[in-house]
């Protein structure tokens, strides 16, 4: 029996000289993707084979036919071409004439890793990661997958196939993620590539299961976790992003943020303040320089992209060198009219996109170059 228990299946129907009629009972098949008939083929059996299932005929290891068709199939049919083969066994030599059952439907399975996959970005370095989800999968080739699972692996269980079967799915993932890093896969990109990573697998699925007798048809809920650490940095990475401000900008925001949820933040602030002052003048210089850096306004690198502050000459990620733009260099926010730096993506003030297009006047249709209360062509409001 092949299963996830072991349990004892019946066979059903009489006998005639020691026959019977051999069916699959569906009670045993849920959970079962093969049935192996608890004993060997004898003249006069009848076989069984439903909608769902495939019957498979072995005699010393090998096989002699397949059914894959519905029907009762009698092996004293003298047309049956396994019957002449089997005639011999009552020749006063014991040949193991055998059969087994397969289901043809899919199954879904889940698979995780056990052990992480360390994948090495730019940025991050070395990270560790592990992936989770579910496969689709069902018996293609039933000589094939018999003969390994069966014969080669002497697998007895259904859990013990799907664990082979678990395992070749993470390695099949792992593989095409490294696949897709030598491609220039970042890890800031995985999350917006697991449709591209899954259609991976399905493509190269056939070349390491074929072997199996197995064809993986879907690999839905496909999840690849980030160490939080990083995980937290990435998230932070996309809210600076957002908010078109430079890492110590959102640090200085961020303190702000939780002293003012603690009542006694601003005084810890202050007395930590006073401590500068009485430890000396340099400490508290340095202290000031540096909030005052972090307030200093920021521009885009327009090699790379990364946020710089206006008074650096050469960018620190990519050593692109910067013209110098004065404080004149700005645009009016499409929404509020606020003077912003030019190059930042959203309005400090109110929060708009700065790259949206500005509005027609709704009375004469004029196109406005910058944001007004009132149309300049027309004079009524916008």
């Amino acid at each position: 029996m092949f299963g996830r228990k072991s349990k004892e299946i019946p066979y059903s129907g009489g006998s005639v000289a020691g026959s019977i009629t051999i069916a699959w009972e569906t009670q045993f098949k849920q959970d079962n993707v093969m049935w192996k008939v608890p004993r060997l083929i004898r003249l006069n059996d009848n076989i069984v084979v439903r909608e769902d299932e495939i019957a498979a005929f072995f005699r010393d290891g090998k096989v002699l036919t397949y059914f894959d068709q519905p029907d009762r199939y009698a092996l004293t049919d003298f047309n049956a071409p396994i019957v002449g083969k089997l005639l011999k066994s009552f020749t006063g030599v014991q040949q193991q004439a055998e059969v087994y059952y397969l289901q043809k439907r899919f199954f879904d399975s889940k698979f995780g890793s056990t052990e992480p996959y360390e994948f090495t970005d730019q940025l991050f370095g070395v990270v560790s990661l592990r992936v989770f989800g579910e496969y689709r999968w069902r018996v293609s080739n039933p000589e094939n997958f018999i003969n390994q699972f069966v014969g080669t692996f002497n697998e007895e269980t259904m859990d013990q196939v799907e664990s082979r079967l678990r395992d070749q799915m993470v390695v099949l993932l792992y593989s095409a993620i490294g696949k897709m890093k030598d491609k220039g896969l970042k890890v800031t990109d995985i999350a917006s590539n697991l449709t591209n990573i899954e259609q991976m697998v399905l493509a190269t699925s056939p070349d390491h299961f074929q072997q199996y007798g197995v064809e993986i048809n879907k690999v839905p809920g496909l999840t690849i976790n980030l160490p939080d650490s990083v995980q937290k940095a990435i998230d932070t990475r996309s809210e600076m992003s957002v908010l078109g401000v430079n890492y110590m900008q959102y640090q200085a925001g961020q303190a702000m943020v939780d002293a003012s949820k603690n009542p006694s933040g601003f005084a810890g602030l202050g007395a930590g303040m006073g401590v500068g002052i009485g430890a000396g003048a340099g400490m508290g210089y340095a202290m000031s320089g540096q909030m005052m850096g972090a307030m200093q306004p920021s521009r885009q690198c327009p090699k790379c992209g990364s946020l710089i502050t206006t008074a650096t000459n050469f960018c620190p990620n990519c050593g692109a060198q910067l013209a110098q733009q004065s404080a004149q260099q700005t645009v009016k926010c499409p929404k509020c009219g606020k003077d912003v730096t030019a190059g930042v993506k959203f309005c400090p003030e109110c929060g708009a996109d700065m790259n949206a297009p500005l509005p027609k006047c709704g009375s004469c249709g004029f196109q406005l170059q910058t944001a007004a209360k009132f149309c300049p062509n027309c004079g009524k409001p916008i």
